[in-house]
């Protein structure tokens, strides 16, 4: 490999692992436990911990999807250049950092698809339509299935004629079933992922039986824990959900430092398993949720709304939901579009009015700013150095 090759290489990974430091300093790292810290379940630096970890470990072992849609399936009749992607990620990283140390969250997954959008179109590529019709439904869709979920369970949880000794072990079940067909990469063959379920049971019967039978050990288990103590079984749920929302957001968010460098590794003369790129991406995001996450976590967790344990287990179970779908599509999302809109719901369910609507209002500013912004700002800079040299 010649020098001008290793030094590209060099550059570019020092950006995808700047954006992965980011990305865990901000949405990743921040947003899966903050309904949990909310409700006092878990404290700030505790979270910050545990996000790390299983940030990690989602984004080994789901974190295929995402990143071969943003590396290949953003622009058509192109692939990014090295300077492209060092484009992309460097603008990225820079304006989800600016969120972090501000205190406002950037969506991460509109910075880096406005950022490589951008770069691709100042290449000469085209537009892919299909894509953006499948991106933009599901971030059109997530802020009002996320929020009407939560404050459904939210609403369910608080009825008087309703048992939390019964509704949350039944929620606990349909959690525990979704999380037997979740697929992981290592549990199918090569190239590919296989649920629990699908790996234990090859007949569509087989499944079905197996998943209600999961279901059930997991209602019943968490049934046990709540009669003995209710507010000890509660919290546990609490923090599994948070376990979950964390690890299907490295599953998620590991693609957006990725994504880009894809094409420069099809390239390059030694074959790298991209398992190996995804557990790398995955130190960067456990970096940044060790180091910058709690400052984010507190954000999420105070100004947006105030939350007990039964509004924050509303707002976890869709965010858990959702990433999954989102996952399975291949569609990079923003955990803090799905967190925020959950937790609005879960908070208006009580009916205190306990949401920031100035705060709301900058985010949502936020957010399309960020993708615009990091579009034109990609566009501008690669085509500047498109001409310089």
């Amino acid at each position: 490999m010649d020098p001008g090759t290793v030094v590209t290489f060099g550059v570019a990974g020092v950006a995808s692992l700047f954006m992965a430091w980011a990305i865990g300093a901000g949405s990743s790292g921040s947003t899966p436990f903050a309904p949990a810290v909310g409700a006092n379940a878990i404290s700030v630096m505790r979270a910050g911990f545990f996000v790390g970890i299983l940030g990690l470990l989602g984004a080994t072992l789901q974190g295929a999807n995402v990143t071969e849609a943003v590396g290949r399936d953003l622009i058509v009749g192109t692939t990014l250049s090295p300077i492209a992607a060092i484009v992309a990620l460097s603008i990225a990283a820079g304006l989800v950092a600016f969120g972090v140390f501000t205190g406002y969250p950037i969506a991460t997954a509109f910075t880096v698809t406005g950022a490589v959008v951008g770069a691709g179109l100042a290449m000469g590529g085209d537009p892919a339509m299909g894509k953006y019709y499948e991106i933009l439904a599901v971030w059109v869709l997530t802020p009002f299935v996320g929020a009407g979920v939560a404050f459904g369970t939210a609403k369910l949880l608080r009825h008087e004629s309703v048992s939390e000794l019964v509704a949350i072990p039944v929620l606990a079940g349909c959690v525990g079933a979704i999380v037997a067909n979740v697929e992981f990469v290592l549990l199918g063959p090569s190239d590919t992922a296989q649920s629990v379920v699908g790996t234990l049971a090859s007949e569509l019967w087989m499944r079905l039986v197996l998943t209600l039978l999961i279901a059930a050990v997991v209602a019943a288990g968490l049934a046990i824990d709540m009669r003995s103590d209710q507010a000890r079984g509660q919290r546990h749920f609490l923090l599994a959900l948070g376990g979950l929302v964390a690890f299907s957001a490295g599953g998620s968010q590991v693609g957006l430092a990725l994504g880009p460098l894809l094409p420069l590794f099809d390239a390059a003369p030694v074959t790298v398993p991209l398992v190996a790129l995804l557990f790398g991406g995955g130190v960067g995001l456990l970096l940044g949720s060790w180091t910058a996450a709690p400052r984010m976590i507190k954000a999420i967790a105070q100004d947006y709304s105030s939350l007990g344990p039964r509004r924050s287990i509303a707002a976890l179970i869709p965010s858990f939901v959702i990433a999954q779908i989102a996952i399975l599509l291949g569609v990079p999302i923003s955990f803090n579009e799905i967190i925020v809109s959950a937790v609005i719901g879960a908070g208006a369910a009580a009916g205190t009015g306990g949401v920031s609507r100035r705060k709301m209002g900058y985010t949502v500013l936020a957010w399309v700013g960020s993708l615009l912004g990091a579009g034109v700002l990609s566009f501008v800079l690669y085509s500047t150095f498109a001409v310089v040299l």
